[in-house]
């Protein structure tokens, strides 16, 4: 796991919308692709795996051990520089990884929203707070975080203004996910450096500042 539980993210993300084969869908920022294993599994759907962090070659192999590579393309690359035709896409799928990229006014219109059908389907969950910080951290969080470390962490509130500054997308949904404890504790139990780091403020309370 590289973050809270990818692959229960990305099975609530899709719930309310249409996925069939032959589809296809770009997982941008896919990390080690265990989203686009759920996807191409549940759906059948051909699915490009993008990622900047993780090599096309070892996410390909890793396709290949669960014998999906027929159904999911490795992608190594930048989300500011997609290599993809306009309209090329029926829906796109990023489960933290867009806080990374996409927090310009500009990055909806200019690069995600060019390779996606009209009426296709735009669906991203990042790791947020329920009110935004601003430059104050809570001392539950302080155990594990400091306020750069949470830079990208915003509320459903800021969320909603700056995807509203799209010209090309309308907004369905921002949101709270569903079973926000159960996604923040499957990620605390696993052994990533990273999941251990965060425990102490979890363990403190940060919990009621978070969201996904």
């Amino acid at each position: 796991m590289m973050g809270p539980n990818a692959m229960k993210i990305a099975e609530q993300l899709t719930a309310g919308f249409i996925l069939t084969p032959g589809m296809r869908v770009l997982d941008l920022g896919c990390g080690k692709g265990l989203t686009s294993i759920s996807l191409a599994k549940e759906y059948g759907a051909g699915v490009f795996a993008h990622d900047l962090w993780v090599g096309a070659t070892e996410n390909y192999r890793r396709f290949k051990s669960f014998d999906l590579d027929n159904l999911i393309i490795p992608i190594y690359g930048d989300a500011n520089d997609m290599p993809y035709a306009d309209e090329y896409f029926d829906a796109v799928i990023g489960v933290d990884a867009y806080e990374y990229f996409g927090e310009t006014e500009s990055y909806m219109d200019e690069k995600l929203a060019q390779p996606v059908k009209s009426g296709g389907i735009i669906a991203i969950a990042v790791p947020g707070v329920k009110k935004e910080l601003n430059g104050v951290l809570p001392v539950e969080m302080s155990y594990s975080w400091t306020v750069e470390d949470l830079s990208t962490f915003h509320s459903c509130d800021w969320g909603r203004e700056l995807l509203s500054k799209s010209q090309k997308i309308e907004i369905e949904s921002v949101s709270e996910m569903p079973d926000l404890d159960e996604l923040w504790n499957d990620w605390l139990a696993c052994d990533n450096e990273y999941a251990v780091r965060d425990r102490p403020a979890m363990e403190a309370g940060a919990g009621k500042y978070m969201n996904f």
